[in-house]
Order: structure tokens, then sequence, then C-alpha cells
């Protein structure tokens, strides 16, 4: 997929506000060859997904040795808002919280006070952490209304050339 074909998708509307949403399901492959799904909260810069983890995550030897990974970003409502990216991650180990991980959490309601003792409590959990940053390499958005997953989209075609016959 072009870069601009990746940038035309992920700037439409219903793409910017699943981008705007807090958690992703990031998909890798573990290190015992299996697949892995698990949710995870993410921040969107507008060119990449990051994502921020523990420095001791049971993820993080398993990018590191495939770093190719799939998002999944949807909304729980019918018909369903899917937005799937694929990319390859890049990894960040930083001293101390990164900025996106206390934005991406900035989301969940919580009182001016209850967001500073939040703060406080994370800032001595965690001496560090790892970025996970995803520059998508290929986008697909599926509303059900003006797209839909590829096998539908196939058996509607077969439909009307059956009806067309």
């Amino acid at each position: 997929m072009q870069a601009h074909e990746i940038a035309e998708i992920l700037n439409r509307p219903i793409s910017r506000e699943l981008l705007a949403r807090d958690v992703t399901r990031l998909a890798y492959v573990a290190k015992d060859g299996t697949p892995r799904t698990v949710p995870i909260a993410f921040t969107w810069n507008g060119s990449q997904i990051v994502m921020c983890t523990t420095k001791n995550a049971p993820k993080l030897p398993a990018l590191r040795a495939n770093p190719m990974v799939a998002l999944t970003i949807d909304t729980e409502v019918h018909p369903p808002k899917i937005l799937l990216i694929r990319g390859r991650v890049e990894l960040d180990v930083v001293d101390g919280i990164p900025e996106e991980y206390l934005q991406m959490n900035g989301t969940y309601q919580m009182t001016p006070e209850q967001r500073v003792e939040w703060e406080a409590e994370v800032r001595s959990l965690y001496d560090g952490m790892v970025r996970v940053v995803v520059t998508p390499t290929w986008a697909k958005l599926i509303d059900f209304e003006t797209t839909l997953p590829s096998a539908v989209e196939e058996l509607v075609r077969q439909c009307a050339e059956r009806q067309r016959a």
C-alpha cells in the first residue's frame, strides 16, 4: 500500500474518530510462535500509533524478534466501525513516564484530585517505560455503510452478477 493511500484512509472522518479512542487491540507473534492479541491504550500523533508498556512486559522480546504487528480499533455498536492497521514496531526505552502515557490515560474520567494521585502513583511505580511506536504500512476502514470486508464485497458483487443474468 502506498503512503498516500494509507493517509487517505486514516484521514477519513470515521478513521479520525476511531484514532481518537483510547484502546486498540495489538496482535503480534509470541516467542513460542503462537499469535497474541492484547488490549492496550494508545494515542495517535498524526502519523504513528504510540503505546506504552512496562520495561519487563512479556510482549517486548517477541516484538524485538518479529516487529510486524496488526492493530484493530473498533466500536461496540451496530453496525460496527472498524479500523485495521498493519505496521512495524519501533521500541523506544525511556527513563521516567512518557508524555504519551499520561496523555492516553488522561482520557479516563477523574477528578483533578484523583488525577494528581494517579500520576504520583504512576511516577513512583515506573522508573521507565517502553514506547511501542507503529508506523502504518497498511490500513483499511470498515464501516458497513461505505466500506465492507473484502469477502462481503465479493459476495455483493457475485449477487449483483446473478441478478443481472
